[in-house]
């Protein structure tokens, strides 16, 4: 129903008119429909007394996806007529089908499907691949202009019913396909150039910005400039005043010279005159105080000297003190350490040889046990070998047989003794192998400790040049982040060179556009021949309108073309302007 509603509202303005008032029924069965679309698998929430099932939930998350959708919202919230969220939702639609984005809007609904979860179930038709499909016919919506007066209408109270009767076909709508078609490329033409100026006023915007902010900086550095200007200049004020107090000075000083010189002549003149009788007594004099002088240096100098080499001499000693002493307490802290290093090395050598001593007094110890027992083992085998000739001899003599019983069993208690103490003998042996066991444990346990340090300390030494390495690695990239950052300055540069080009080049389009602003369209009827080849226009020779400047050019002189995307053939473009020219016959597309 929503493809049927969509392209019935489209053939219809396309005949009727492409601005299109509230009371046109299929405008009004589009919005039911719609409406229909958007309750399809929505799910009900509870409310305080009753069920509430309402689409303005969704349509309200629009303005957070899309901001452009603020000023929509806003609008409809402050309606004075709207009470219920229904006839919001119904009034948000009709405004935004006037602003030629409501495909837009429910795009941006259908990509964040898991905020949609919130409001609709799994099977909606929102949720499914059908919800995309209604969105692309809903672009088609954009060759319609529509007028619609949202204030005063009762949205609130209005019952959806879908009429049938209006998408069922006839005979009429059939003679009409024909008109429909010519109309249809006229409007994808006209879509065609609003989407080219929508480009264009975006980049010309985005040219604009780049120009404020090229000029920002601009009056930025004008101002620096005067600010450096005038500084430079009160600095050239003080040194003119610096210099002219300066001249002031030096003619004083002369002045006071001069003046000096006249008073210091006439003092000399009365100080020779009275100096001559005075300069041979002052000779001598001055010839005795040079003797005694020189003499006075000659010794000042020598005990200089003297002082000088003592106290070098002193220095030296201080050193060579500080030397010995560091040196002796070094030699001392390291005689410590050879004399620990050796009571260590003695004392282990002494206790691995009491160790193997003591090993092989026990291996002895045991050596002799075993023999004792094998003797001891072959005395039974010959003690039995004698009871049994004894038991056979039993009857032969029982007199000689208790004698000897009695022997035998004098015999077998010594030796029960005897294997008595061998046997608490072996237990002594058995714990000695343990404690030395035990011992010998402790000393493994002491060398695999050292081992691990020394594994510890070769890690901590892979470690270190590990770090080395990544030092010098980081040391790289420094370096090749200062190249590219270099480079990115070197671009900048002449990004900011393109800029003023482009500048100028906006400033020229300007120019060109006011000057062809008072230019007039020509009549079909008055233009008979081509303006560039001033040949007459015939079937061959098709006239095209250029709609910026109103120039006359045959299809042979407008070589220019641009591809149109709904038609198949390129559109001609006009040669002074370069703006879109209007055929005089159909266009076949699509």
């Amino acid at each position: 129903m929503a493809k049927l509603s969509i392209k019935g509202l489209i053939e219809s303005a396309l005949s009727f008119g492409r601005t299109l008032d509230s009371d046109y029924p299929p405008l009004q069965q589009f919005f039911v429909v719609m409406e229909h679309c958007l309750k399809h698998g929505l799910k009900v929430r509870k409310s305080f007394l009753s069920y509430n099932k309402t689409i303005w939930g969704p349509l309200e998350l629009v303005e957070k996806l899309y901001p452009e959708a603020e000023e929509i919202a806003a609008s409809v919230r402050d309606l004075p007529g709207l009470k219920t969220p229904l006839g919001r939702a119904r009034a948000w639609l009709r405004l935004a089908l006037m602003q030629k984005k409501m495909a837009d809007y429910l795009r941006c609904l259908i990509i964040q499907r898991d905020l949609l979860s919130e409001f609709y179930e799994y099977h909606a038709l929102m949720m499914e691949e059908e919800g995309a499909v209604i969105v692309g016919l809903l672009v088609g919506l954009n060759v319609i202009d529509a007028n619609l007066c949202v204030k005063g209408e009762d949205l609130d109270s209005q019952v959806g019913v879908i009429d049938f009767s209006m998408y069922l076909k006839s005979d009429d709508d059939i003679g009409g396909k024909e008109r429909n078609v010519q109309i249809a490329a006229i409007l994808d033409q006209k879509n065609y150039v609003e989407e080219l100026n929508r480009q264009l006023n975006s980049t010309v915007n985005s040219l604009h910005a780049r120009v404020d902010s090229l000029e920002k900086s601009n009056t930025k550095l004008i101002e620096e400039l005067a600010i450096a200007k005038n500084n430079i200049i009160k600095l050239q004020e003080e040194n003119h005043q610096l210099r002219s107090e300066n001249t002031l000075i030096l003619m004083k000083t002369q002045h006071h010279l001069e003046v000096t010189k006249v008073d210091v002549e006439a003092e000399l003149q009365t100080y020779k005159h009275s100096r001559q009788g005075l300069d041979e007594m002052y000779n001598e004099a001055r010839r005795q105080l040079r003797e005694e002088s020189q003499l006075r240096q000659d010794m000042e100098n020598e005990l200089m000297v003297q002082v000088s080499m003592k106290h070098e001499i002193e220095l030296a000693m201080k050193l060579l003190e500080k030397d010995i002493h560091e040196k002796q307490d070094t030699l001392i802290g390291l005689r410590q350490q050879l004399d620990e290093v050796k009571a260590i090395n003695m004392e282990m050598y002494q206790k691995l040889q009491v160790t193997e001593d003591a090993m092989k007094e026990k291996n002895e110890i045991i050596s002799r046990l075993e023999d004792k027992t094998n003797q001891i083992n072959a005395t039974m085998k010959q003690l039995e070998q004698r009871l049994q000739q004894a038991e056979k001899a039993q009857m032969e003599a029982e007199n000689e047989d208790e004698k000897l019983q009695e022997e035998y069993v004098n015999k077998s208690e010594r030796l029960q003794n005897e294997f008595s103490q061998k046997e608490k003998q072996l237990l002594q042996l058995e714990t000695d192998l343990k404690i030395e066991k035990e011992w010998r444990q402790t000393l493994e346990d002491d060398l695999q400790k050292e081992k691990e340090t020394i594994s510890q300390l070769r890690i901590e030494t892979q470690e270190i040049i590990n770090l080395k390495k990544e030092f010098l690695k980081l040391q790289e990239k420094n370096k090749q982040l200062k190249r590219i950052c270099q480079d990115q300055e070197a671009a900048l540069q002449e990004l900011a060179s393109k800029l003023s080009e482009s500048k100028l080049k906006i400033e020229d389009i300007k120019e060109a556009n006011k000057a062809l602003q008072g230019q007039v369209w020509l009549k079909d009827k008055e233009a008979t021949h081509c303006k560039l080849c001033e040949k007459e226009f015939s079937l061959s020779k098709r006239k095209h309108h250029c709609r910026n400047c109103g120039e006359i050019f045959c299809n042979a002189c407008s070589d220019n073309e641009l591809p149109l995307p709904s038609s198949p053939k390129p559109v001609r473009v006009c040669d002074s302007c370069h703006a879109i020219l209007i055929q005089r016959y159909c266009v076949s597309h699509k």
